[in-house]
């Protein structure tokens, strides 16, 4: 009856990451952030519009108290998640958190193409993009590595990744 919970930055692949690791461990798989489009009925960048970041941050709270009480889980986490609230503590002491580090370059080259979709970068330019990933990774990296594991994102192997976590967890 094991949780995972992966987190780390935009774009470093947890959702990506844990579709497959969950039908690897024959878990089911939740991405946070379209549970809570599909409970409030309005995309992330709607609810970012009309409700702010704060509320926005609010409900992404509430949505995953309520994943937590899921067994057989993997749950891919908003970049934002773990740093809001009581979020990494609570995901750490009810399941198993892992952190997909990746580099600014990295992050740069994946968001150049999937801005529209992300409010915190929608308008930036490439030189704006590269300062914020910067900036906010300096911020939030203390919070990320808080996670009970750190795996380098770039050309993760989820093979071994599932491995690794049967190993460790006893899956």
């Amino acid at each position: 009856m094991a949780k995972f919970f992966l987190t780390g930055y935009m774009g470093s692949g947890k959702s990506t990451v844990g579709e497959k690791l969950a039908a690897k461990l024959k878990y089911d798989f939740i991405d946070l952030d379209k549970l809570i489009e599909s409970d409030y009925k309005q995309s992330i960048p709607e609810i970012f519009a009309t409700k702010g970041e704060k509320e926005f941050r609010a409900m992404e709270h509430n949505t995953l108290k309520r994943v937590i009480e899921k067994n057989n889980v993997v749950v891919a986490c908003g970049g934002g998640t773990p740093c809001y609230y009581n979020n990494m503590e609570l995901m750490s002491n009810n399941g198993v958190t892992v952190y997909i580090k990746m580099s600014v370059d990295t992050l740069v080259d994946r968001l150049t193409n999937a801005k529209e979709k992300r409010p915190l970068i929608e308008n930036k330019t490439p030189t704006e993009l590269r300062s914020f990933i910067k900036r906010q990774l300096e911020k939030r990296e203390d919070v990320y590595h808080k996670a009970q594991y750190t795996v380098k994102g770039k050309d993760l192997n989820v093979d071994e990744l599932a491995l690794f976590v049967k190993e460790q967890v006893g899956v």
